[in-house]
């Protein structure tokens, strides 16, 4: 566990700005849409104010995670220079303060969830939370270099709990949707790793770019894409959703593998050489975003 203090001598006082960093708010725009996603392809549709609450409470837990996860790597992310002007390693606030946050911005949200919508929602958000900050960021993530094919399961529950917050019970689509995220963040996350491995290897981060090399990496992220975009169809062959969506996410996930080719050819070890993985980062943002607004589109447009 690290030490609640932080090194530099003084902490100089935070704003508003530094507050909504600790949240990581790019990361929790993501979070958002999917589990908005979840909820609007529900087959019933709560109260407008339960519904919105319901999405502010997984935006608020999303940013409990950001905050947490922050407070307890705030010394490797002084170490990496994607992270170094971070609030805490910057020195602009309190590491006790960030924990502090993040615990109070977690537990209101899991109450509020269960007040507002239905207590299996609100169960499944603090397992979310609790699965990031504990399974994913203390314990996979120094040691292992499948911390993020396990540790992604985090970010899959947004549209189970949106689907959830709804309906009140599981269902076959949200557990696909939820085995579409799994899937996809490997490839999604190891193209982001290979072009800054670097920093994973200053920080002593056992990301597999580090531990494997990159030749194994590209080779692993066509491995995953396969099945991510085998589960990503199923939806449709299992009449799950319609046409719409179905022919959508062919295309999609036809995109998507045919850009790991040119990955898995690419024998780069230097980020001025990888421009192939920056596209394929870029372009698994664009691919989750449209196949859930691809969802969302077959279930009130063509239902």
């Amino acid at each position: 566990m690290p030490a609640l203090q932080l090194s530099a001598p003084n902490v100089l006082p935070a704003d508003w700005r530094d507050i909504l960093a600790l949240t990581k708010p790019r990361v929790m725009s993501l979070v958002v849409f999917t589990a908005l996603c979840g909820l609007l392809a529900a087959p019933v549709m709560p109260p407008f104010v339960i519904g919105f609450t319901a999405i502010l409470c997984i935006a608020l837990g999303a940013g409990a995670c950001g905050a947490l996860n922050q407070w307890y790597e705030a010394d490797i992310d002084g170490k990496m220079r994607r992270t170094a002007k971070r609030p805490l390693p910057d020195g602009r606030m309190d590491r006790q303060a960030a924990l502090h946050f993040g615990v109070g911005l977690g537990v209101f949200s899991v109450l509020l969830m269960g007040l507002a919508a239905n207590w299996l929602a609100a169960a499944l958000l603090a397992a979310s939370i609790l699965f990031y900050i504990i399974v994913y960021t203390m314990w996979l993530k120094p040691r292992t270099a499948q911390n993020i094919v396990i540790g992604g399961a985090a970010g899959s529950f947004p549209p189970l709990i949106g689907w959830v917050a709804a309906t009140g019970h599981v269902a076959p689509l949200p557990l696909l949707l939820f085995a579409i995220i799994f899937l996809w963040t490997p490839p999604h996350f190891w193209a982001l790793s290979l072009f800054i491995r670097s920093d994973y290897a200053n920080a002593g981060i056992p990301m597999l770019p580090v531990i494997a090399g990159p030749a194994s990496t590209r080779r692993h992220i066509v491995l995953y894409s396969l099945p991510m975009a085998a589960a990503a169809v199923a939806p449709w062959p299992l009449g799950l959703t319609g046409a719409l969506y179905g022919l959508a996410a062919l295309a999609l996930s036809l995109a998507f593998v045919g850009l790991t080719v040119p990955v898995i050819t690419n024998g780069a070890t230097e980020p001025a050489g990888m421009a192939p993985e920056k596209r394929l980062f870029a372009f698994s943002i664009i691919y989750l975003f449209a196949l859930f607004t691809a969802l969302v589109a077959d279930r009130w447009l063509v239902a």
